[in-house]
């Protein structure tokens, strides 16, 4: 009996460790957390690392940020490389609408997620709060993985009343500075509204742009979070999730 519940014991506390490591893989990273790993790449002054990032890159035929690379898988079949990449993206992206497509004959799993908060800032009159969301495309061959990530425009909420000119909007004569935030769907803030930012109208593709600072600070985030897919997509592909989803069990 004791030798039973020892075992039970070391199952329980496999599983106990398997669903944390499993949770942590919730969300690849963090705006707060992208923004330190970012920092610790290329600096912080926003413009001067968006203009040296922009020196290496080419934007597509349709005018996108997109950024490409094959991962090489030696001695692992196709349906090892699905498995374990469908294994990763189920447990990193929650949403249940995020895996666009899922196609294991096809060899080809894309995600379409939103991380919000990259980049923010008051002007004179609005607040903006710049999202992305980046569609991750995953192709799956023998030995090998092509993992595509491309963005065509930043996501933004404005807030009229997030300014530092902005007017007062209550009796007290004090400005109440917008959150920039709202639920999903929800438009009852007369003070909030959507803009879409086409990357390629703004710094540092095109110089003279009036949200310069913004924009810098949105394509270097936009970037590290593209290393950061890569990472985590290779690491799933050359040792799993968990590290352990081996044929020795």
């Amino acid at each position: 009996m004791k030798k039973f519940t020892h075992h039970l014991f070391r199952t329980f506390a496999t599983v106990v460790l398997l669903m944390g490591a499993v949770a942590a893989q919730a969300q690849v990273m963090k705006a707060a957390d992208l923004e330190k790993y970012a920092k610790q790449r290329y600096g912080s002054k926003w413009v001067e690392a968006a203009a040296n990032i922009a020196s290496g890159l080419t934007l597509d035929k349709n005018q996108s940020l997109t950024y490409q690379q094959v991962i090489e898988a030696p001695g692992k079949t196709k349906e090892q490389l699905y498995v374990a990449l469908n294994y990763w993206a189920t447990s990193t992206f929650q949403d249940k609408q995020a895996i666009t497509l899922n196609d294991k004959d096809a060899g080809c799993i894309i995600i379409t997620s939103t991380i919000k908060d990259i980049a923010e800032h008051i002007g004179t009159i609005n607040k903006y709060a710049v999202n992305i969301t980046p569609v991750i495309r995953l192709d799956i061959k023998e030995g090998r993985v092509r993992v595509t990530f491309t963005v065509q425009t930043y996501d933004v909420l404005a807030d009229i009343t997030g300014g530092w000119l902005s007017p007062s909007d209550n009796k007290d004569n004090r400005r109440t500075y917008g959150d920039s935030k709202r639920k999903a769907e929800d438009m009852t803030n007369p003070n909030l509204y959507d803009e879409k930012w086409e990357i390629a109208q703004h710094y540092p593709f095109v110089e003279k742009d009036s949200k310069k600072r913004t924009s810098s600070k949105a394509l270097v985030m936009t970037h590290a979070y593209s290393n950061a897919i890569m990472d985590k997509v290779e690491e799933a592909v050359k040792n799993g999730v968990v590290g352990n989803e081996d044929d020795d069990w």
